[in-house]
Parts: structure tokens; sequence; C-alpha cells
């Protein structure tokens, strides 16, 4: 066997220390640890809250689901950001796009100086890529507003068999179910769950976590068994 010259193992010391072991977890992969964000849950919180959310085997695809609101459609959410629903933010005249960038944009500027509910600036600090994005009104779309655990998969896993009532507080549930974010991450997630996406911000997954395990229990949605092994090795990262 050919002997390895000085040059050969430098390269190899090199690469050697280099390496990182990567282990898979749904569609985590887990490197050099990142410190979780300032406020993020902690561990033992998020085991808790994995230890009381249902589970179910897989998504189903009960068929059924049309978001849109146009003639002839099912419009099985309500109609989008609308203010005529009882759930918080509601009937006071905003409509829920607008309150949710009131709540989150530092600044936040209203039009008309702040004698109507449109948000036309401020400043987000992202909650998915963790970045600044300063929000003007009239590139709108830079900031979106996410259903942090998406329509689709809530119909699939039990939404088709709620009451419209319940559906539309849900769309439009200011405290728990929507977020300011960056556009870009929001159309790239869709309606994936955890075992399919998270946000690109490692520094933010075990917020995530607890944003998406709250949802669920508060509405009584369950977690795919590839959902919940995702959530369990984020949470295993937590302070």
């Amino acid at each position: 066997m050919r002997s390895i010259g000085t040059t050969s193992r430098l390269i190899l010391a090199t690469l050697g220390a280099a390496v990182m072991v990567l282990t898979t977890t749904g569609c985590e992969v887990i490197g050099p640890q990142v410190p979780p964000a300032p406020g993020s849950p902690s561990r033992v919180h998020l085991e808790q809250l994995l230890d009381v959310v249902r589970t179910v085997p897989k998504r189903v695809w009960p068929g059924g689901y049309e978001r849109g609101c146009k003639a002839g459609q099912r419009c099985v959410f309500g109609p989008a950001w609308t203010d005529d629903q009882d759930g918080p933010g509601g009937h006071d005249g905003c409509d829920t796009r607008n309150n949710v960038l009131a709540r989150q944009l530092s600044g936040a500027a209203f039009r008309s100086g702040g004698k109507d509910c449109v948000v036309v600036g401020g400043t987000l600090d992202d909650p998915y890529t963790g970045t600044r994005i300063t929000f003007d009104k009239a590139d709108a779309q830079a900031v979106q507003i996410d259903h942090v655990f998406p329509l689709a998969a809530a119909w699939d896993l039990g939404a088709s068999g709620w009451t419209p009532q319940l559906r539309l507080r849900f769309a439009n549930d200011l405290d728990m179910e929507l977020l300011a974010v960056d556009g870009k991450a929001n159309q790239d997630k869709g309606d994936r769950t955890p075992a399919d996406w998270l946000p690109p911000a490692r520094a933010n997954h075990c917020f995530y976590a607890g944003k998406y395990l709250t949802v669920a229990i508060r509405y009584d949605l369950p977690l795919t068994k590839a959902d919940q092994t995702a959530l369990r090795g984020i949470a295993r990262h937590c302070p």
C-alpha cells in the first residue's frame, strides 16, 4: 500500500477539522449550535406542549379546500383579512392585515397622519429570517402576513369539520395564528408544516415551534408524526 505523503496528510487533517456531523430530523439539519433568539421558549416548555398536542399518523387530503371568495368559490375561511369576525381585533374598523402590521412593526406610520388604519411604513424584525426589514406600502408584498399553522394544512387536519364562524376566527387570530414576515420566506413556506419547512434563521426555530404548538393546542389541531419528530428535534436545542 502506498504511504500517505506529508502534503496529503495535511489536506486530510484540514478536511477532518472542517467536517461537521450532520443529523437530519425532518427538514432540520443540525450542525454547530446556534443560540436561540432572545425570548425563545425553553426546552421544558416545548416538551410540555408536545406531550399535550394530539398526533395523527399523517396528513390526509379530504378535498374541498378553496380559500378564494370570488363568485363560485367556496371561501372556506371567509373573506381574507375581514374585520367582520368575533376574534381579537374584530369589529374595530380596521382589517386584519393592518392590525397585524400595527402590532408588529416598530415605528409604524399610518396613512393620513394616523387618522385611519392603513399602515404605510415601519420596521419589521422578521421572525423567520432574523433580518430587519423596512416596510413601505409601495412595496407591500415585501412583508406578508403568515398563518403559522397553514390554512390548507388546518383544513386537512380537522378544520374542514369546523363551523364557518370558527374557521373565520382562526384565519384572523391576531393573538396566536398570524405573523408579519418576510414575503419571500412566506411564499417559500406555502402550506408546508414543520416536517417540511422551518424558518431560514435557525436561531428562530424554538420561537416558531412554540407558536406552531400553541396554535395546534388552542384549536385542537393534531401534529403528524413527522411534524412531531421535527419539533422534538428542535426542542432538544432550546434553552
